[in-house]
C-alpha cells in the first residue's frame, strides 16, 4: 500500500459546522476503507492546517479518487503528499 501525508483545511462550510468534524472524520474513513485503503490516523493541528492525516491506498488513482470525494462534501481543502518509507527511498536512491 501507498502512503499518504495529507494536509488539511477547513472551508467556510466546515468551519460553519464544526461542531461535526468528528462525524465527518469517521465518514471520511469509511470512504478510504471503501476504497481498499484506510486513514486511521488523523490529528486535529493549531497552526497553518487544521487537521493532519496518513492514508495508506492502493495506489495514487485510489488516493486521486478519495481526494475527491472528501473534497466534493464541500467542508474541507487538502493537499495530498507521496510518502515513502525508509525502505522504498532506498530502493529508489539505489538505481542512482
Amino acid at each position: 500500500m501507498a502512503k499518504y501525508i495529507v494536509l488539511i483545511n477547513w472551508t467556510d462550510k466546515g468551519i460553519a459546522e464544526a461542531k461535526d468534524t468528528t462525524a465527518r472524520a469517521k465518514k471520511a474513513q469509511e470512504m478510504a476503507k471503501s476504497l481498499g485503503g484506510a486513514m486511521d490516523t488523523l490529528y486535529w493541528t493549531l497552526g497553518r492546517y487544521d487537521l493532519v492525516g496518513i492514508a495508506d491506498m492502493p495506489d495514487d488513482q485510489s488516493m486521486a479518487l478519495f481526494g475527491l470525494k472528501v473534497g466534493g462534501l464541500g467542508t474541507v481543502r487538502s493537499e495530498t503528499l507521496r510518502a515513502f518509507t525508509a525502505d522504498e527511498i532506498g530502493g529508489i536512491v539505489g538505481k542512482l
